[in-house]
């Protein structure tokens, strides 16, 4: 073996050392578990076969798994139509049926039957009937040296091709998904379901226990589950809401065990993840936790502290922003563990150790070097060019378009626009001012004007003192030479002086419009704000970060290939796109930092040890604490006679995995996904197999709230237990 020939192998070896997938990392493709990953699943304890997870021929557990709403998993448990999801993905759906008369959200809601079931305007649920591998037809006799922009028209072509031959004559919907960056595409074929109603929740207490003081934190112990029913029409098949609708039937529906788990059992997780990024370069990893992230965080912190604030001061403001203060502080407060997690691990210098192998090999090897020699240079280059814009658009977004003013303001350009052309139709108009109303009744019943102003003040203030000066959107130099730069006394002009500070005044408006009535609308401050800046975003920042990021992708594409190339006799696995996934592990405690450690399960006694009268988030219902002084448990005790709440495991999971079904060996229910270890949030970058975890929810803590608290046994009686 020549010099050279033994120095790349040396070389190889080394990426696989470095790049190999260990043990319970990944998001796989349920389609080929058969292929890849069935072997593997069974030596580490799995009873049941790939075919048994997902299979076109017959029923199988894919039947039972959906996408809730727009960014969450859930499950079906009854040959009623009966799903489980987490209360944090319902909070937005209680929320809209809650008042102060009837508030929902914190003494929960319990249908005793069909009738008293909630509809959910605009709640979907989407069920996958089939995925198919249909890269070839994608990408067959795409030639080389075309352009990007070429490219990718002829691949959008081929994909609506695809969709259309896919769904023709079918109720179905359709979607064609790039994985590893554009190198193959899968087709997913998929039913949604229109009519979901609001079955049953624990009141806040339960269901949000714990809050923002212990969210992304273990040890928990919150009763993170919500319960809705799908409803279809007579045929069993997706209708619109009606009262003549009835409880779907599945085509299957899980099991649930009540015989729990031990440490090291294998475990496996059936949901959605949203997106991961795990193949980027060092270089891109630096501008998401040393820029981006930093951003995020610091302008999360100023309008938690806002909105935290308002909400302690009376219950109506507590409702109106429970939903937003909860969205806000979920990213907050994951991107900081995340940037904690990417410095303890070293993350940067484990990418940049790969990179200067990788440049060495590519440098060295003539096979390569042409097609991969200048990659990572091209990445440093692309990603100075990215970081500055990527910046002022995290400030915007975090800023400006955070605050409801601008975003309500801003939702009437369609009906600006609609009206100024004199052609159009007045039943279009009228079409457009429906839709309208519709959506400003749901912002303003959420609208605090005095809440609204002062996140407007502050976050414009730290946008105007941070934002490199070379971004600036028009606007601040109104600030600079009309103001000054007194932020105060621009929030309170742009407040007293528009329209939309207030409900009523709009609603009046549009109650009684006329199209020469937009002239009122497009002369208002907020609306001339909040479209100087829709128009500063898509006009200077978007064309720019369109391209650079185009590049981004093209780049990954060949980076990712060139990765898969090299390093053959590796298993990869793609990022999470939000589509259907399989990952697996086992229950498993860890230690996060010296001298701690922590077990796999909580318990209802720490529930009762967290309790403080003086915290929010750790008041304790009156009716758990006397099922606990009872030990009241029932069937749903542990064989150690303690009622465990909730575990963790090295399952690889994301955003988008929030409510998956956890199952195990067999293919049970044993729990429900809701969160990751604060110490692995890192895991959307880089997976850590000591620090990684999920938490769920043990689903015998959810079937004890169900029936020992709130007595509602006939759900129960729908569902198929093992004992």
């Amino acid at each position: 073996m020549g010099k050279m020939m033994m120095r790349s192998w040396s070389i190889v070896l080394l990426f696989a050392a470095s790049w190999s997938v260990k043990a319970d990392e990944g998001m796989w493709i349920p389609l080929l578990l058969g292929d890849f990953n069935e072997e593997e699943m069974i030596a580490m304890g799995m009873k049941i076969t790939a075919e048994d997870i997902y299979s076109v021929n017959h029923s199988s557990l894919k039947d039972a798994v959906l996408v809730f709403g727009g960014g969450c998993t859930a499950e079906i448990v009854s040959e009623k139509g009966l799903i489980l999801t987490n209360h944090h993905c319902s909070y937005g759906s209680i929320q809209r049926h809650s008042s102060i008369e009837h508030d929902y959200l914190t003494e929960g809601y319990w249908a005793e039957n069909l009738s008293e079931e909630l509809p959910c305007t605009g709640l979907t649920c989407t069920l996958l009937i089939r995925m198919e591998d249909v890269t070839e037809r994608i990408l067959s006799q795409i030639p080389d040296g075309i352009s990007e922009a070429e490219r990718q028209r002829m691949i959008g072509e081929r994909i609506g091709q695809v969709k259309k031959e896919a769904t023709e004559g079918t109720h179905y919907s359709a979607d064609v998904e790039p994985f590893f960056y554009g190198n193959s595409y899968y087709l997913f074929v998929n039913e949604i379901f229109k009519d979901i109603r609001l079955v049953g929740a624990p009141p806040s207490g339960i269901g949000k226990f714990g809050g923002d003081t212990d969210n992304w934190m273990w040890p928990r112990h919150t009763g993170d589950f919500s319960i809705f029913r799908i409803y279809a029409d007579s045929a069993n098949l997706p209708a619109s809401y009606s009262p003549d609708n009835i409880p779907y039937t599945p085509r299957n529906h899980l099991k649930i065990s009540l015989k729990g788990y031990q440490e090291g059992d294998f475990t496996f997780v059936f949901g959605y993840p949203g997106r991961t990024t795990e193949y980027l370069p060092s270089c891109a990893v630096r501008m998401i936790t040393e820029e981006e992230n930093p951003i995020r965080i610091q302008m999360r912190n100023i309008a938690l502290g806002i909105i935290d604030r308002a909400m302690q001061s009376d219950d109506a403001t507590r409702i109106q922003y429970a939903a937003k203060q909860a969205g806000i502080a979920n990213g907050w407060k994951k991107w900081i563990g995340e940037n904690k997690g990417i410095k303890r691990l070293n993350a940067l210098d484990k990418k940049e150790n790969f990179e200067e192998r990788f440049q060495h090999w590519a440098g060295k090897n003539p096979l390569v070097r042409d097609q991969y020699g200048q990659l990572l240079p091209a990445f440093e280059k692309l990603y100075a060019e990215l970081t500055p814009y990527s910046k002022a658009e995290t400030y915007l977004w975090e800023s400006a378009f955070r605050t409801d003013l601008l975003r309500i303001a801003g939702s009437c350009r369609t009906l600006v626009e609609k009206s100024r052309d004199k052609e159009t139709d007045p039943s279009v108009i009228e079409k457009e001012l429906t839709s309208l109303k519709n959506s400003l009744a749901g912002q303003y019943r959420n609208y605090n004007q005095a809440v609204d102003r002062e996140l407007f003040r502050q976050l414009i203030h730290a946008y105007f003192e941070n934002l490199d000066p070379a971004f600036s959107p028009p606007f601040f130099n109104e600030i600079r030479t009309k103001y000054k730069g007194d932020i105060q006394r621009f929030t309170q002009d742009m407040f007293q002086s528009s329209i939309f500070d207030s409900g009523e005044t709009v609603t009046g408006l549009l109650d009684h419009y006329r199209p020469s009535d937009y002239k009122k609308i497009a002369r208002d401050p907020a609306y001339k704000l909040a479209t100087e800046l829709r128009d500063y975003y898509f006009n200077q920042l978007v064309p720019v970060m369109q391209g650079l990021e185009s590049r981004s992708d093209s780049l990954m594409r060949i980076y990712m290939k060139a990765q898969m190339q090299l390093l053959s006799d590796k298993h990869f696995y793609p990022d999470a796109n939000s589509t259907l996934r399989v990952a697996y592990g086992k229950v498993m405690g860890y230690a996060p930092a010296d001298a701690v450690e922590y077990d796999c399960y909580t318990t209802l006694a720490g529930i009762i040890m967290k309790e403080d009268p003086d915290i929010h988030d750790y008041t304790v219902d009156a009716k758990l604490k006397e099922l606990y002084s009872k030990a009241d448990y029932g069937r749903y005790a542990d064989p150690d006679g303690t009622l465990h709440t909730c575990f963790i495991a090295t399952n690889h999971t994301s955003g988008g995995n929030s409510g998956s079904p956890v199952l195990n060996a067999e293919g049970y229910l044993i729990g429900i996904n809701f969160d990751r270890c604060w110490e692995g949030t890192m895991s959307d970058l880089m997976y850590d197999p000591d620090m990684c975890r999920n938490i769920s929810l043990d689903i015998r803590y959810c079937l004890f709230i169900m029936d020992k608290y709130a007595g509602a046994q006939h759900l129960i009686n729908e569902m198929t237990l093992i004992e």
